[in-house]
């Protein structure tokens, strides 16, 4: 199997060495960069597996080369962040970032977050256990699901809109077709982080949220409702 390679930006020297050394240890081939826009060049150059970004570094900060490399690829990114409540881990998530975790972090704690990303993102093919894919959808097309102007290909692993194609990151094709397993029926945030960010404890509903909001900016504000106290579903 061919070993994954990481990206890491972060500025601090004694953070930057001693989160290299625990990623090695666990297998992973890391590049890491003090700042932005080493980080960017690194990844044009290197096409990493997946990125862990600080927010706070020099030169171009994590959030702004998070929308550089969402411009560019689909490449699962985790934001660093030093303050859980900061308006900066919504930043993250808004501008593409697919998770993050709280400075100061347990290097255990980061691996697991990464094979995590790393486990979604290698079963993009749908959710298991009933998930979405094989039988019929309401079209009647094998694996093509219609909800009204939508369509979702859940073997092709395309969604489309009044016809025309829309691009999804692996997280928001996950997400989509979660909710498209289960169209009418609400799906409580625990639920959607459990089934699509693969967390089996209780995690920050936030990254929930946002990522609901960013796939509602691409397939219809209408087309994923909010049950208060509860959370989301799908029109059918």
């Amino acid at each position: 199997m061919a070993e994954t390679h990481v990206l890491f930006v972060e500025d601090d020297d004694v953070i930057r060495e001693a989160t290299t050394l625990a990623l090695e240890r666990d297998g992973f081939v890391v590049t890491a960069m003090p700042d932005g826009l080493s980080g960017l060049e690194s990844f044009r150059a290197d096409r990493p597996d997946i990125a862990l970004l600080d927010v706070m570094v020099p030169g171009m900060d994590g959030v702004s080369l998070c929308r550089r490399i969402r411009d560019e690829s689909t490449v699962p990114v985790i934001m660093l962040s030093a303050r859980a409540d900061s308006i900066d881990v919504v930043l993250g998530l808004e501008a593409g970032a697919d998770d993050y975790v709280t400075k100061p972090f347990d290097g255990s704690v980061l691996v697991a977050r990464i094979r995590a990303v790393l486990r979604r993102f290698g079963h993009a093919g749908g959710p298991q256990n009933g998930g979405a894919g094989g039988d019929e959808g309401p079209a009647g097309e094998r694996g093509v699901l219609s909800f009204g102007d939508l369509q979702v290909d859940t073997e092709g692993m395309e969604v489309r809109k009044a016809g025309a194609a829309v691009a999804l990151t692996p997280t928001e094709m996950r997400l989509l077709l979660e909710f498209s397993s289960a169209p009418g029926t609400v799906l409580s945030r625990d639920r959607l982080l459990e089934r699509v960010w693969d967390y089996d404890w209780g995690g920050d509903t936030r990254v929930v949220d946002v990522h609901v909001q960013r796939l509602r900016t691409k397939i219809g504000q209408d087309r994923i409702e909010t049950v208060r106290g509860f959370g989301y579903k799908l029109k059918p």
